[in-house]
C-alpha cells in the first residue's frame, strides 16, 4: 500500500480528498494535518510515509515552506501539491523544489485519481530498480504525466471539463446548464459552453423540456443514460 498524508487547512475538504484517496486501489491515508508544524509533526511520527497531498495555502506556513523544511530535514517523502493556488510563480517554485505533480483545486475525482494512478505506475517503473535505457527515462520523466480530457479546443480548461463531466455523470436525469451551474460553482455561459463541447463529442445528450410558454428548455443527459 503507498500511504499518504493529506494536509489542508480546511478539515472538510482535508475530510473528502482522504476519501477520494482510499477510494483509489493500493492508497491507504496514514493521516491527515491542517497546518504546517501538525504535517512536520506527523512526518516526524508516522513509520512509513510515501507521498503527501500538500495545499499551499496553510494558516502557519505555506506549503513550499513545508516542502524546503521536509527535505532540510532529510524526508525525501514524494510531493503532490493540491491547491487554490494558480500564479506561475508558485506552479515554478514547486516544481523547482521537487512537487511531483501540481493539482488545482476545484477538481473532480477523477483528477485526482489520474494523478494517483501516473504515481503508482511510477513507483512500479522505479521499484524495478537496475539500468535505465533512453526509453525507460522517458516513460519516468512522463509518468505523471496524467493526459488531459481528449480533444479539448483552445481555450478550454481540462479542470472545469472534468468538473461539468462528473455532474452530468452522477445525475439522476438530465440537468440544465443553470443546474450545473449550480452544481460546480461555473458561470451559466460556462457551463453551457461545455456541455455543448461534450454534446457535439457525443458524450451528452440535449434534450427539450417544454414548459407552458416560451421556448424549450435545453437540458443535457450522460450519453450511456439517454
Amino acid at each position: 500500500m503507498i500511504e499518504v498524508l493529506v494536509v489542508d487547512d480546511d478539515t472538510r475538504v482535508a475530510r473528502v480528498n482522504a476519501a477520494y484517496v482510499e477510494k483509489v486501489p493500493g492508497f491507504h491515508v496514514a493521516g491527515e494535518a491542517h497546518n504546517a508544524a501538525e504535517a512536520l509533526r506527523q512526518l516526524e511520527l508516522l513509520p512509513r510515509l510515501d507521498l503527501v497531498l500538500l495545499d499551499h495555502y496553510l494558516p502557519d506556513e505555506t506549503g513550499l515552506e513545508v516542502v524546503q523544511e521536509m527535505r532540510r530535514r532529510g524526508h525525501q517523502t514524494d510531493v503532490i501539491m493540491v491547491t487554490a493556488a494558480r500564479d506561475v510563480s508558485t506552479v515554478q517554485a514547486a516544481m523547482r523544489q521537487g512537487a511531483l505533480q501540481y493539482l488545482v483545486k476545484p477538481f473532480a475525482f477523477a483528477g485526482l485519481r489520474a494523478k494517483l494512478e501516473a504515481y503508482a505506475d511510477l513507483r512500479r517503473t522505479l521499484d524495478g530498480g537496475g539500468e535505465a535505457e533512453q526509453a525507460d527515462v522517458d516513460r519516468i520523466f512522463g509518468a505523471l504525466s496524467a493526459p488531459s480530457e481528449p480533444g479539448l479546443p483552445k481555450g478550454h480548461s481540462p479542470t472545469t471539463a472534468e468538473l461539468v463531466r462528473q455532474s452530468l455523470m452522477n445525475a439522476e436525469g438530465p440537468l440544465s446548464a443553470q443546474e450545473i451551474a449550480d452544481r460546480t460553482g461555473v458561470s451559466r455561459q460556462t457551463a453551457q459552453r461545455y456541455l455543448k463541447l461534450l454534446e457535439r463529442t457525443g458524450r451528452a445528450r440535449l434534450t427539450l423540456k417544454y414548459g407552458d410558454a416560451g421556448r424549450p428548455e435545453h437540458r443535457y443527459v450522460w450519453a450511456t443514460r439517454a
